[in-house]
């Protein structure tokens, strides 16, 4: 059995705690605004094996120690799952630490699959279905639910992230709404990131010659947005 990757990330601090390898696979269905791998949103020739990704995945588990681990990222990586269903059988024979970030739109039966993930790093695209249509371009909205309900059922950690963009989702009111969301939706989340909308990706759509909806926005301010996060984490954990 073969996957298509994208490319592999070694010494990861971003992507999960600890340090991880981080593994983007090919492939997604959504076409979010903000995307900053657009590169990986069609399937290319399947590259590899799960023999050969694990040898090079443990060529860096010295460095995972306590807390780190490998990250099935993409694109999204669920849309391979019986790729993953193998190799994260075999990473947990070497006892390593497993992140799937994921948006949650790709097959329909994730129960096996999430049998052997210990974090799932949930890409929440909006708390409605409108929202969710104009940010992805695409009617998969409930989707995402169903997809919630298996993660819940698996009793599986959850950090949640939201990319947040300038004059879009950078307010209160906003994340007042998405907070109400993730707690009458959402079991098991111990997180929560706001990832500031950059334009690093700009020169890729043009390199790709597709249209960028975004190419007027400018880079979201970090110590904005991270306001913003110590915001939506006490309204999420405040009663806690």
């Amino acid at each position: 059995m073969k996957a298509s990757i994208n490319k592999i990330e070694t010494f990861g601090l971003v992507d999960g705690p600890g340090i991880r390898t981080v593994i983007f696979f090919q492939e997604c269905k959504l076409r979010c605004k903000f995307c900053h791998n657009p590169e990986s949103w069609c399937k290319k020739e399947n590259n590899i094996t799960v023999d050969e990704l694990l040898k090079k995945i443990k060529r860096s588990k010295p460095y995972f120690q306590n807390n780190g681990g490998v990250t099935l990222s993409g694109g999204e990586p669920i849309l391979q799952k019986d790729f993953l269903i193998e190799l994260c059988k075999k990473l947990k024979e070497e006892n390593i630490h497993i992140a799937l970030d994921t948006a949650g739109i790709g097959e329909d039966n994730y129960e096996e699959l999430l049998k052997y993930i210990d974090l799932v790093l949930l890409d929440v695209k909006h708390y409605n279905k409108d929202g969710f249509l104009d940010i992805t371009q695409t009617n998969n909205f409930d989707k995402f639910l169903k997809f919630i309900k298996q993660v819940n059922k698996s009793k599986k950690e959850v950090w949640i992230r939201q990319v947040i963009i300038p004059n879009y989702n950078d307010n209160y009111e906003y994340l007042k709404k998405l907070s109400n969301f993730i707690k009458n939706n959402i079991q098991n989340v111990t997180k929560i990131e706001l990832l500031p909308f950059h334009t690093m990706a700009f020169e890729k759509y043009k390199k790709l010659n597709i249209k960028n909806p975004l190419e007027n926005i400018e880079a979201m301010n970090k110590e904005d947005c991270l306001k913003l996060e110590e915001y939506i984490t006490k309204e999420l954990f405040k009663n806690e």
